[in-house]
């Protein structure tokens, strides 16, 4: 856990008028018991989803921290969008800047990473990545089985968070190119509301 965060977040809230009504928690979320915080009106997971190992699961359990008519926003990238491996951590200019290598078979990505001397923290993030990775459509098919609603949604060609790190403009998917399957290369990120 990220215990660090948690003194970081403090510090960061630490004159915010609100203060009071925030609760920090470093935790793995299957230990914490629904009794052991209050029910939320609002869970925010802005490019968290697809680090998570067995997401049926935690999407299944979300629920228990929801209100009746609470809800779930998620921000994640596609595993199949361009940088969708997040091989944007590697040392390597080359490899960071390398769009779709993350699709490579499993053996070969890993050699190409050896051979422009990623350190092994750095593949094995990478790999792990791989591990818990999510298209479009596994995400909706999660959210089906565990009978969440989608009650908005949008995908972006040009991340909005592109604009504040790139000075990119924000561009929604053309329709065009909003196919099932297909959208996955070309969605830098899906944002979705959700409804218990």
């Amino acid at each position: 856990m990220a215990a660090n965060k948690i003194e970081n977040g403090k510090k960061f809230y630490e004159n915010h008028p609100l203060k009071s009504n925030l609760t920090l928690i470093a935790a793995d979320i299957y230990d914490i018991k629904p009794g052991d915080i209050a029910a939320l009106d609002l869970i925010i997971m802005r490019d968290t989803i697809e680090h998570i190992p067995n997401q049926e699961l935690f999407l299944g359990n979300m629920k228990k921290y929801l209100k009746p008519e609470g809800k779930v926003f998620f921000a994640f990238p596609p595993w199949r969008m361009p940088f969708g491996g997040h091989q944007q951590i590697c040392s390597s200019k080359f490899l960071s800047n390398m769009p779709y290598i993350h699709l490579l078979p499993p053996r070969a990505f890993r050699s190409i990473l050896k051979m422009f001397g990623e350190s092994d923290d750095t593949i094995s993030t990478l790999i792990e990545i791989r591990a818990t990775r999510i298209s479009i459509r596994r995400f909706h098919k999660i959210l089906e089985n565990n009978k969440l609603s989608i009650i908005g949604q949008d995908y972006y060609l040009i991340n909005p968070n592109y604009e504040i790190k790139f000075k990119l403009k924000v561009r929604k998917l053309p329709t065009i190119l909003n196919i099932p399957y297909i959208r996955d290369f070309f969605t830098t990120t899906c944002y979705c509301m959700v409804g218990v």
